[in-house]
């Protein structure tokens, strides 16, 4: 469960299912409509998101993230625009996840 903040929903919570798992490779999941959400209670969307890591060297690694909406309902992905609601987050999330990894290479943790 993620607790999650969205403007035109507040405060919400989502249930997160991971589907597909390759250690050092791939995560993905498919999230579930938790407390909070105008979905909650119902099934899956269908859509799926995932990381999926690239090694670039001895100590470096690139993160892509995915976000998959092909299982979404036509009035879903009309309501998010095929996925590009979702862009600037995961650029944002992307960001961030780098300036944690730069820190903690930083303070030379393993």
């Amino acid at each position: 469960m993620m607790r999650m903040y969205f403007d035109p929903l507040g405060h919400y919570e989502m249930i997160n299912h991971v589907v597909e798992y390759e250690p050092d490779r791939r995560i993905g999941w498919e999230p579930e409509p938790g407390n909070g959400h105008p979905g909650s209670g119902g099934a899956r969307p269908g859509q799926r998101w995932s990381f999926e890591l690239t090694a670039t060297g001895a100590k470096t690694t690139m993160v892509t993230e995915i976000y998959d909406c092909r299982g979404v309902s036509g009035e879903l992905r009309e309501q998010i625009g095929d996925g590009s609601l979702w862009v600037g987050s995961m650029e944002r999330t992307l960001a961030r996840l780098d300036e944690l990894c730069t820190a903690a290479a930083d303070r030379k943790i393993p």
